[in-house]
């Protein structure tokens, strides 16, 4: 019964591997979103726990069980009425990238529009993309899989983060970037059920990261931002 009662007063976050905000290496989970986030729950003292797993079943567990949230979640007009939203986690812009070599050159979305374009399963890029109005997308069941499907030829262009584009650049991944598509605000989207207080100390707890300078800090040390 103790167990229970404990489990049933804690908090269960989902994330993902997506570099620089959660991520694992060498063993350790990190990142820009992660440590926010650890933050935030130990200047509350209340019970929790962080579990890594693919992104379409992090958002859904979010969605659909109670005292559960997902991070790093992009803010997005889809899902504004799913969840409840702590934020902003970070600031990013959203690129459209190609296979490097493939001679493929687009500005803008309306010359996207006549490529395949890959992404993967609930994630918020697929959501951009069916906003505006790209007819071929093809769905992957993990990130992996979308990478390798660019680098291979299975699809002509992928929607990511900016950030985590030249961190696949910088491992040596073939791949070039082809326009903005949109910016983008990351934060800690959570069930609908979570109590509204409770919503309330996160979102204070994360306001005093920002006041205080470690976000900054935190986005510096992860390459979201320039070192002053």
């Amino acid at each position: 019964m103790a167990a229970a009662a404990m489990a049933q007063n804690s908090i269960v976050f989902t994330t993902e591997d997506y570099p620089p905000y959660n991520f694992r290496e060498n063993g350790v989970d990190k990142g820009v979103g992660y440590e926010q986030v650890e933050m935030i729950m130990k200047g509350l003292s209340i019970p929790y726990t962080i579990e890594m797993m693919p992104w379409a079943r992090a958002i859904a567990m979010a969605e659909t069980e109670p005292m559960t949230c997902v991070f790093t979640a992009a803010h997005i007009p889809e899902r504004e009425g799913r969840f409840k939203w702590v934020e902003p986690l970070a600031i990013d812009r959203n690129i459209i990238m190609s296979r490097k070599g493939s001679g493929i050159q687009v500005h803008n979305v309306e010359e996207a529009r006549k490529y395949i374009v890959g992404t993967q399963r609930d994630d918020y890029t697929q959501a951009l993309l069916e906003r505006h109005d790209f007819p071929r997308i093809d769905l992957a069941a993990n990130l992996d899989l979308t990478i390798k499907k660019l680098e291979s030829g299975r699809i002509d262009l992928m929607p990511v983060s900016e950030k985590f584009y030249h961190k696949l650049v910088d491992e040596g991944h073939p791949l070039e970037q082809q326009f903005v598509l949109t910016e983008q605000k990351f934060a800690i989207a959570c069930n609908k059920s979570m109590p509204d207080a409770l919503i309330a100390r996160m979102q204070d707890g994360l306001d005093r990261l920002i006041a205080d300078g470690t976000q900054a800090r935190l986005s510096r040390e992860y390459g979201l931002l320039q070192p002053q």
